[in-house]
């Protein structure tokens, strides 16, 4: 990377909360975000200690509305739903991609890295015996192609057809 590219890649990422002094910006920030984690903890404390409470009776419930269990319940309920319907979704998601990767494992010969560059060689040459050396193509500006030069349809697919049958005898 040049200085310039360097420079512009930290000036997108600072953050002066992490630079040296800003003493009131750091105040600042910590304080709002523990009053957010605090707002975050205590009704969760609340709620859970009013809920036990009530429903075992060792701990004195700072609150017993029962439109307020009944929500609980109502959460609890749909949230036992959504970890069901997410946990049915995710085994047979499961089950479908062990199956595809299996189907695939059985056909796994269906690429050949050493093949594949056997048959990059093979059209490389071809292309060169057909229209010149890669050097020769770039240095000339114009380049009319003779009619018997032109490829039929299935000529590259009959070559490796030829390559392979090769391979076999």
């Amino acid at each position: 990377m040049n200085e310039k590219t360097e420079k512009i890649g930290q000036q997108l990422y600072t953050d002066k909360y992490f630079e040296h002094g800003h003493w009131l910006l750091k105040i600042e920030q910590t304080l709002v975000a523990l009053i957010g984690w605090v707002c975050v903890v205590v009704p969760i404390i609340i709620t859970a200690r009013s809920y036990i409470g009530l429903q075992t009776g060792r701990i004195k419930p700072w609150w017993s509305y029962s439109e307020g269990f009944f929500e609980i319940k109502f959460i609890g309920i749909l949230l036992l739903f959504c970890f069901a319907m997410v946990l049915v979704y995710s085994v047979f998601m499961t089950i479908i991609q062990n199956r595809k990767r299996d189907r695939l494992v059985e056909q796994w010969p269906t690429f050949d890295p050493i093949g594949q560059h056997e048959r990059e060689d093979e059209v490389s040459d071809f292309f060169d015996q057909q229209f010149g050396s890669p050097e020769f193509c770039h240095s000339v500006r114009f380049y009319e192609v003779k009619p018997e030069q032109n490829l039929d349809t299935h000529e590259i697919k009959d070559l490796f057809k030829e390559q392979h049958s090769n391979e076999i005898n």
